[in-house]
């Protein structure tokens, strides 16, 4: 995808972007490409490729919920800053918290932040079950993408959702996922309203979206330590 694709795709999901817009990502780019080569930030690293799998990829959760109409948003794992660097950079009316365990990530997302002068960016260096407990109902809308299995995530981030807000994990292929958190999504108070489901666009890969709405308050006892999440859903898959 070149950039005038992107441009055209992306204005097809209903966003709005400019000059100062596409400069700021093409800048992202040459950060993203510089720090791989000591940090190992991504395998995809060809700038179509990145503009189209990374970019783009962020984006399409516009499919999803219209961003423009909310004021805060956590990425659970953002590893080098997807989605949540992209939507920094694209809906500036959201105040994005980025979710890290890894440090060398986080000096990454740091120097984007500065280089790309991103004030409504902040960088939380740290474990997400642990800052869950901290940061209890806080966010309208929570994302991550390709971050581990359904079950997991949804227990460690809907805690940290406001009630009526949305959990929106981006996804490849989830229908045995989907079937394994239902009941974990119950006991959370919260309901799978819809999945979006596409194919991106020139390579024609499968992608989905989980609209995940919270209906009530999550029992404090979630999250639960992850030893415990993990060895649950090992007995649920037995």
């Amino acid at each position: 995808m070149n950039k005038e694709e992107f441009k055209n795709k992306v204005e097809e999901l209903g966003i709005i972007i400019t000059d100062e817009m596409l400069t700021k990502l093409n800048k992202y780019y040459e950060l993203l490409i510089t720090w791989n080569k000591k940090f190992n930030l991504t395998r995809i690293t060809e700038e179509k490729e990145v503009y189209l799998k990374h970019f783009y990829d962020s984006l399409s959760i516009k499919r999803a919920i219209n961003l423009y109409n909310y004021n805060n948003l956590v990425d659970v794992g953002t590893g080098a800053g997807f989605p949540g660097i992209v939507l920094a950079i694209i809906f500036k009316n959201l105040k994005i918290d980025l979710i890290e365990a890894n440090t060398k990530k986080c000096l990454f997302l740091a120097e984007v932040k500065k280089n790309l002068s991103l004030g409504n960016v902040q960088i939380i260096n740290g474990r997400a079950e642990s800052y869950a407990k901290i940061a209890r109902e806080k966010y309208e809308i929570a994302t991550c993408r390709a971050v581990s299995h359904l079950n997991i995530i949804s227990e460690i981030i809907i805690p940290m959702i406001k009630v009526s807000g949305y959990f929106l994990p981006l996804k490849g292929e989830i229908d045995k996922e989907i079937k394994e958190g239902l009941n974990i999504l119950t006991k959370l108070n919260a309901k799978l309203v819809e999945v979006k489901t596409f194919k991106l666009p020139i390579e024609n890969s499968n992608r989905s979206i989980l609209i995940i709405k919270k209906i009530n308050t999550t029992n404090i006892i979630y999250p639960r330590e992850y030893n415990k999440i993990i060895k649950d859903l090992k007995n649920r898959q037995k």
